[in-house]
């Protein structure tokens, strides 16, 4: 079982990301303030849940749920500021957009940029132990599989349908057949001679 909170009485925001070791696509955060009353016995880390179990999670998280919020951050800006600055600006974005105000921040890691006048706390797997990062977690991952998805259908060669824009063989093979996308992150490795976007 979860651990249900880090500090009892406080009002804590998990915060997880999703899509951090991808080759192309945004990295997606969220963060969620559970209750009290929430039921937290099916939550699990999203990496050990099934599709449709995270899906059918997620709807339970939005319709009770004190608050939660979902943020990204676009390839081109990970090319800019690197993928760690990128989560974090993801993770910030996403306690912006909640409508209640945090006594602490729950952050799956060990690092994090401080945010404003709310003190955190980073847990190294914490995804798997406190409830409001799972909770995090399997927004962060929907949110992000549902985007994949739909880029899909845009650049169809390079498997987004099933490797979500991880770096697998077959994401890699297309690469090196077809080139990169504008959605490709380009600082990371894609292939040993990076091509130019079509």
């Amino acid at each position: 079982m979860l651990h249900r909170f880090y500090q009892e009485g406080a009002l804590e925001a998990g915060c997880d990301e999703a899509g951090r070791g991808c080759l192309a696509g945004p990295v997606v955060a969220a963060a969620v303030i559970l209750s009290p009353e929430f039921d937290i016995r099916l939550l699990r880390d999203s990496k050990v849940l099934s599709a449709d179990k995270r899906f059918r999670l997620r709807d339970h998280i939005e319709k009770n749920a004190l608050a939660y919020a979902v943020s990204s951050t676009c390839n081109e800006e990970i090319d800019n500021i690197n993928i760690l600055q990128a989560s974090f600006v993801s993770m910030h974005k996403a306690v912006d957009q909640l409508h209640l105000q945090p006594d602490l921040l729950l952050i799956d890691g060990n690092r994090f940029k401080p945010y404003p006048n709310i003190p955190h706390k980073c847990l190294v797997k914490g995804d798997a132990n406190y409830a409001s990062i799972a909770a995090a977690s399997i927004l962060a991952k929907t949110y992000r599989d549902e985007l994949m998805l739909d880029y899909h259908l845009r650049y169809p060669d390079y498997g987004w349908d099933r490797n979500k824009g991880y770096p697998t063989i077959d994401h890699r093979t297309a690469i090196e057949q077809f080139g990169v996308t504008p959605l490709h992150r380009l600082s990371f490795n894609l292939r040993a001679r990076q091509l130019k976007m079509f």
